[in-house]
C-alpha cells in the first residue's frame, strides 16, 4: 500500500499552519486490514488514552517522544499516524515536529483524530493492553478454557487437597497481593517449570493473575501443551476471589524451582509441537539479515527472566519476559503489522510465547542455533535514544543551598519534576511540583511564579528534553527567568544523602500520566473491580465489531 493510496483529501483536517499528510481512519483500517505496517500511536497521557482508543492505537505520549520511539517504532520509513488532544488542543503538529527531527519521513494526522475515527464507524476501547486482553477472551471464548470460582479454589485449599496455586503475573505483582500458598511463576515460565512444581500428573493446577488475561493465557498453555495434570484458571483471578469475600496474601516470595534436564527435554518437546500447529516460522543468526530488510520493522526479543537477559544475550535482542510481551504487545511492538524474533536458551519459552504471538495475527520467527557464547552482551537493555541537548545544571548541594534561601523569598527558585508521578509521590525533592511535560503552560499557572527553575526526573534524562518546553512556555508567558536541569536528577539529589518528601505535595498537573488498573493494588473500590471484569467479558463482541484483529485459536 503506498502513501498516494492511502492518503485522504487534505483539506480535511490538516493542522492549522502546520503541513502534515492526513490520512483517512478508512484508510488506516484498510491498512490494518492488508496486515501492512502501521503504527497508529495515541499521543495523550496514558490515563485519557485508557479511557478509549482504537484497538490497535498504541500510546506514545508526547512528554516521552524522544526517549522512546528510536525503540519503539525502529525503522524510519515507518508508516506513522497520529492523534491525540490535550484540552482542546492538538498535539499532533508538535509530535509530527519533533519524529521529523528523529529521522521519520513518513508521519501522518489521522483525519479528525479520536473523532474522526468514530465518525467513521471506528470501535474504540477502554483500558491498557488491549489487544492482550481482548485476545484472551477470545480464547476463553472459542477454547473454553476450564476455569474454577474463588470458593471451590478455596475449599481445595482448605482440605489440603492435592492442589498447584501458580500466579502468572510478574513476580513484583505477585508480592503485592497474591492466592494464599501460591507460587509466582511468571506466564512464559509455566510450561517449562510446572513439572518441577506438580511432577504427579494428579495434582491439581490452578492458575491465576488479577484479573483474567494472564490466567487464561496460562492455563490454556498448559493444555496446549499436553500437560497431563488437571488445569484451571482462577476465574476472575484475584478480583474474584475479594469479590467472594476472601482474603490475599502480602509479601510473598515463593518462586519455582529449578527445573531438572529431563523435565526442560519433555517440556521443550510439548513447546515446539504447540508453535509448529500455531505456524510460528523460524531463523538462524545467519538467516537474521534477510527477515531484516529496509522496508520492514524487525523486533527482536528476548524472552527469558531479566536476570537470565542481563547476564547475557545476543547483540540487538531487547528483553521482554514471555508473559509480559503476550500481555504487552502493543507496548513491545507497536508497529503492526511487522515481524518479531525471540529467543531463549531453553526452547521452550520462547516457543510457547511464539505460538501466542502467531495466534495476536503477527508473523513472529523463533531464533535457532544460538549457543551460549553468541549471549555475550551483559547488562540491561539500552534503548537507542537521540543526543540529550544541552543544557545548564545545578548539582544537589548548590540547590540545597537555594532552597534553603528560599524558605525566606520562595520567588527565588521552583523545582519542576517531571518523572512519573508514582516515582514522585514515593519521593521528591522537598518542595518540588510534579509536573508532565506535555502540560509545562498548564504546570506554570498553577506554579507561583519564580526568578530561577529547575527541572528534573528520576536521572534528569527526561528533564533535559523538558527544558526547552520549559523556557518556551515562560517565554511565551513574558518571562526571562533562568532555567536550569538538577544534575543526576532526583536519583542524585537522594545519593548526596539530601532528604525526601514524600506524598501528592504539590501538584501542577493532575496525574494523568499513568492510568490506575482496577486490578492493582489493594485498596481498588468493589464497585471497580466489578466493573473492570464487566468490560472484559464484553470484549469479544467489541471485537467481532471491529473486525481489524486477525486472532486465530490454534
Amino acid at each position: 500500500m503506498t502513501d498516494t493510496a492511502i492518503l485522504d483529501r487534505p483539506a480535511d483536517a490538516a493542522p492549522t499552519g502546520v503541513d502534515i499528510p492526513v490520512l483517512h481512519p478508512d484508510a488506516v483500517r484498510q491498512a490494518l486490514l492488508e496486515r501492512s505496517e502501521i503504527a497508529l500511536l495515541d499521543l495523550r497521557e496514558e490515563d485519557p488514552y485508557a479511557q478509549e482508543h482504537p484497538l490497535w492505537a498504541a500510546n506514545l505520549a508526547l512528554s516521552k517522544l524522544e526517549l522512546e520511539a528510536w525503540d519503539r517504532i525502529p525503522r524510519r520509513d515507518t508508516l506513522i499516524v497520529l492523534y491525540g488532544k490535550h484540552a482542546g488542543q492538538d498535539l499532533v503538529p508538535q509530535a509530527a515536529q519533533r519524529l521529523a527531527a528523529l529521522g521519520y519521513t513518513r508521519v501522518h494526522a489521522l483525519a479528525g483524530g479520536l473523532e474522526g475515527w468514530k465518525a467513521a464507524g471506528g470501535e474504540v476501547f477502554r483500558d491498557v493492553n488491549v489487544p492482550s486482553k481482548a485476545f484472551g477472551e477470545w480464547v476463553e471464548h472459542h477454547r473454553h478454557t476450564p476455569s474454577l470460582p474463588a470458593e471451590d479454589v478455596l475449599a481445595l485449599i482448605e482440605s489440603e487437597a492435592d492442589v498447584v496455586v501458580v500466579d502468572a503475573r510478574r513476580f513484583d505483582e505477585y508480592r503485592t497481593m497474591s492466592i494464599p500458598g501460591a507460587t509466582s511463576v511468571p506466564g512464559a515460565e509455566l510450561v517449562l517449570r510446572i513439572a518441577a512444581l506438580a511432577p504427579d500428573p494428579k495434582t491439581q493446577v490452578i492458575v491465576n493473575c488479577a484479573g483474567r488475561t494472564r490466567s487464561i493465557i496460562g492455563t490454556q498453555s498448559l493444555v496446549n501443551a499436553g500437560v497431563p495434570n488437571p488445569v484451571a484458571a482462577l476465574r476472575n483471578g484475584t478480583i474474584g476471589w475479594l469479590l467472594a469475600g476472601q482474603t490475599l496474601d502480602h509479601g510473598a516470595g515463593r518462586a519455582a524451582p529449578a527445573v531438572a534436564d529431563d523435565t526442560v527435554a519433555t517440556a521443550r518437546d510439548r513447546a515446539q509441537a504447540v508453535a509448529r500447529r500455531a505456524g510460528v516460522l523460524r531463523t538462524g543468526l545467519a538467516g537474521l539479515p534477510a527477515l531484516s530488510p529496509a522496508d520492514r520493522t524487525v523486533y527482536r526479543l528476548d524472552v527469558r527472566t531479566p536476570e537470565e537477559y542481563e547476564a547475557g544475550h545476543l547483540p540487538g535482542f531487547a528483553s521482554a519476559p514471555g508473559g509480559q510481551l503476550v500481555q504487552e504487545t502493543d507496548h513491545h511492538a507497536p508497529v503492526r503489522g511487522a515481524r518479531i524474533v525471540l529467543d531463549d536458551s531453553d526452547g521452550v519459552r520462547a516457543p510457547m510465547t511464539a505460538s501466542w504471538l502467531a495466534q495476536l495475527g503477527w508473523e513472529v520467527y523463533l531464533l535457532e542455533g544460538a549457543a551460549a557464547s553468541d549471549r555475550h552482551v551483559t547488562g540491561v537493555w539500552k534503548k537507542p535514544q537521540p543526543a540529550t541537548p544541552t543544557v545548564r545544571t545545578v548539582d544537589p548541594q548548590t540547590l540545597a543551598g537555594w532552597l534553603e534561601a528560599a524558605r525566606q523569598d520562595p520567588s527565588t527558585v521552583r523545582v519542576l519534576d517531571f518523572t512519573a508521578s508514582a516515582n514522585h509521590v514515593k519521593g521528591h525533592v522537598p518542595g518540588a511540583w510534579f509536573a508532565i511535560r506535555a502540560q509545562v503552560a498548564d504546570a506554570l499557572r498553577a506554579v507561583p511564579a519564580a526568578r530561577r527553575y529547575v527541572a528534573t526526573c528520576g536521572s534528569s534524562l527526561l528533564a533535559r528534553f523538558a527544558v526547552q518546553d520549559l523556557q518556551a512556555a515562560l517565554e511565551s508567558a513574558g518571562s526571562d527567568a533562568e532555567v536550569l536541569v538538577l544534575d543526576g536528577g532526583n536519583a542524585g539529589w537522594a545519593a548526596a544523602g539530601l532528604p525526601l518528601e514524600t506524598g501528592e505535595t504539590h501538584l501542577a498537573t493532575p496525574r494523568t500520566d499513568r492510568y490506575r488498573r482496577p486490578y492493582e493494588g489493594t485498596d481498588a473500590p468493589r464497585e471497580a473491580m466489578q466493573a473492570y471484569l464487566d468490560w472484559e467479558f464484553g470484549l469479544v463482541d467489541q471485537l467481532e465489531r471491529d473486525g481489524t484483529h486477525h486472532f486465530t485459536v490454534i
